[in-house]
């Protein structure tokens, strides 16, 4: 099992929104059920299996290119434990344990 976090920018667009661009990779990561996400202000997080999740990248990484984007940048961050499972929720419950036994918080 494989955590990552990902960031597609189209660069050469005409508005400096990149929300259109954005909603079209959404909408690709809904149609397939390969790997798990979740969008965040700066990017989508993913979850899975490794290799599906770089396949994924590289279909989402042309998502821009086919809406006439002339350059994207991709930038990926992968995190993978082969001693035990670790989803998104694991690694975010895991700080917050911490958080809740420190005297004070």
């Amino acid at each position: 099992m494989a955590t990552a976090d990902l960031t597609v920018i189209g660069l050469g667009r005409s508005d400096p929104s990149a929300s259109r661009y954005i909603a079209a990779i959404q909408r690709k990561l809904n149609a397939q059920d390969r790997v798990r996400h979740r969008l965040h202000a700066m990017g989508t997080s993913l979850e899975g299996e490794t290799a599906d999740i770089l396949e994924l990248v590289g279909e989402l990484h042309a998502v821009p290119f086919e809406l006439g984007l002339p350059r994207v940048y991709t930038v990926l961050k992968l995190d993978e434990r082969r001693d035990k499972p670790q989803t998104l929720d694991d690694k975010v419950a895991s700080v917050e344990r911490l958080l809740a036994d420190e005297p004070g918080a």
